[in-house]
């Protein structure tokens, strides 16, 4: 029997203006989000700087959504209990951003959370094939990470397509980030992803008023109700 797992929105607040950044994250989460897509980049492993978990944490408590926490940082496991005790949900770790994934995941759910991975654009997905068992999330990255308002990488719906394949009936879901509007959504829930992650496609104009308008589009033309 073929798993068909709930599809949610997370809108990624590193397009969010960060002068305001509690009510721009209250006004997600009321306009209809479902998770609370958190990217956290270090300069490093991708060419910008974001926030750590102290800025994470003072927002956390505007809303008791699910904080999927994105970490685009190497080393990610020196981070992983400051970020856990900052009130994530969800902690992904990049394969490409460490030697010893295994012991990530593992590290992830000992702090009591769910435990994702990332795959780059030119990372494929047999990277994950002998750690898939310790996951419960699959990111598949459809831009280069390190910046927010990048188009969508075509090639990726092949992409999730084999991730999917590989997750088969686990419990596991599967989440894009990258590109992601209401005019790609269909085929992108299609190929076999159930979490799509849209930073600019919501936040554009930071206008609150237009959230949840756009987040309602996105999900709706994920699950065909508009064409």
């Amino acid at each position: 029997m073929t798993v068909t797992r709930p599809l949610r929105i997370a809108p990624s607040i590193l397009s969010a203006d960060f002068a305001r950044l509690g009510e721009e994250v209250k006004a997600i989460a009321d306009g209809g989000a479902d998770y609370i897509h958190v990217d956290v980049m270090d300069g490093h492993f991708v060419p910008n700087i974001s926030f750590g978990a102290p800025v994470m944490k003072a927002v956390r408590g505007v809303t008791g959504k699910v904080f999927d926490v994105h970490l685009m940082i190497a080393p990610a496991d020196p981070y992983l209990a400051d970020f856990a005790k900052g009130g994530a949900d969800i902690i992904t770790v990049h394969a490409e951003a460490g030697p010893h994934l295994h012991r990530s995941l593992q590290a992830i759910r000992a702090l009591g959370k769910k435990a994702g991975v990332a795959l780059n654009p030119a990372t494929p997905v047999s990277v994950i094939q002998h750690v898939i068992d310790d996951c419960d999330l699959v990111l598949v990255m459809s831009v280069n990470p390190g910046f927010g308002g990048q188009s969508f990488i075509p090639e990726s719906l092949n992409k999730i397509a084999q991730a999917k394949a590989l997750i088969g009936e686990r419990d596991i879901d599967l989440e894009v980030d990258g590109g992601v509007t209401a005019d790609n959504a269909r085929e992108i829930v299609r190929a076999g992803a159930n979490v799509l992650v849209a930073g600019s496609a919501i936040y554009a104009g930071n206008d609150p008023k237009t959230y949840a308008g756009r987040i309602k589009a996105i999900r709706d033309a994920a699950t065909g109700m508009v064409v």
